[in-house]
């Protein structure tokens, strides 16, 4: 199966409150922080609600 990598660019500070907890459920802490997931509905959708703050890359 496909994974992606997701990587913390920007600040979660001064989001709201669902944003920072979508970001600390994929996995990411601290900034420039990085983490693995296959690729699946839930997980895409999770990325999807905050692709303004990662980057995504395909493994």
């Amino acid at each position: 199966m496909a994974q992606i990598q997701v990587k913390l660019v920007r600040s979660a500070i001064d989001r709201p409150e669902r944003q920072k907890r979508t970001v600390q459920s994929l996995g990411l802490n601290k900034m420039n922080s990085t983490a693995q997931h296959e690729v699946n509905p839930s997980i895409m959708g999770m990325v999807h609600s905050v692709k303004h703050l990662l980057e995504v890359t395909e493994l």
